[in-house]
């Protein structure tokens, strides 16, 4: 099988497409013919060989949590599902044509394997953060880098729980960060007084490691109360770095249920062969994603 992986930390020209063998389903996990895979910041984290504690990795190495795709081998254990069945879930080395799930569930009524992958892990680090930032109904939330895959969740979630949404994005992304409910702003000079003309801040979301640290602390007036997934050096201010999952199997399932409510719609803003895994770490590095970025198989 094709399968995306590298040798050796560093750059995007690191990543290789490469002939591999295929990966098989042990005791209580399922292996999916991927059809697409999510584009996360920590894929070219770790391949970068940032210390991230939750992803130890051996080289070489696959790229990839998040996948869509069919079921076609089913483990020890695994009950509740079908060979032939569609999924989107979370495993390893999802950018190839075969991959192992280790949390999973069946795909939402109407929405597409790109679409698909782009949920799992950026679900759970939005009902992860908001849960550690605090946050309650009637409140508001300040979300810096609001644009991306895990800012679209946590605007919509958010909305869908009372919270009032303040995000900062690119001026090109004001009219988007409205349609999901937020209150925009542009970052840039004079953002924090932009901000604070909007509302009283109760609580904030790094979501970009754009240094922007001390302001959220500003206006929030409590580094307890602002949360990072972005700035390795936020505790050095007090603030919590958020790295480590919580429990998939259950973001899975209040995404699905949101999802088939309608109150959580990602966009695809673009998508790449899986030759074309490099340029996708590119774009995802320079940020100003609106919605996701997916690997299409």
């Amino acid at each position: 099988m094709r399968k995306v992986s590298f040798a050796e930390f560093g750059g995007p020209d690191v990543l290789q497409l490469i002939d591999a063998e295929e990966p098989h389903a042990g005791p209580g996990r399922i292996r999916i013919a991927v059809r697409a895979a999510g584009v996360n910041p920590v894929d070219w984290r770790v391949r970068e060989g940032q210390v991230l504690g939750a992803h130890p990795i051996r080289l070489p190495a696959g790229v990839g949590l998040d996948a869509a795709g069919v079921v076609d081998e089913i483990g020890e254990g695994v009950e509740g599902i079908e060979v032939g069945d569609h999924v989107f879930g979370e495993g390893s080395s999802t950018y190839a044509e075969f991959a192992v799930l280790g949390a999973w569930a069946r795909m939402p009524e109407g929405l597409t394997f790109d679409e698909a992958a782009g949920y799992p892990s950026v679900v759970e680090t939005a009902l992860r953060v908001i849960r550690e930032v605090g946050v309650q109904p009637g409140q508001t939330l300040l979300v810096s880098g609001a644009s991306g895959g895990v800012g679209s969740a946590v605007l919509q979630i958010a909305r869908d729980r009372g919270i009032t949404v303040i995000g900062t994005a690119g001026a090109a992304n004001q009219d988007y960060l409205r349609s999901l409910g937020a209150l925009p702003t542009t970052y840039g000079e004079g953002w924090v007084e932009r901000v604070r003309r909007l509302g009283r801040v109760d609580a904030a979301l790094d979501l970009a490691g754009s240094g922007v640290i001390r302001e959220l602390v500003e206006l929030t007036g409590d580094p307890r109360r602002v949360v990072s997934i972005a700035d390795l050096d936020a505790p050095e201010s007090g603030v919590r770095f958020s790295g480590v999952a919580g429990s998939v199997p259950d973001a899975l399932a209040e995404a699905v249920g949101l999802i088939s409510r309608g109150r959580l719609h990602i966009p695809v803003e673009k998508s790449y062969p899986l030759a074309e895994a490099a340029a996708a770490h590119i774009d995802s590095q320079a940020g100003h994603t609106r919605g996701r970025r997916v690997i299409v198989v």
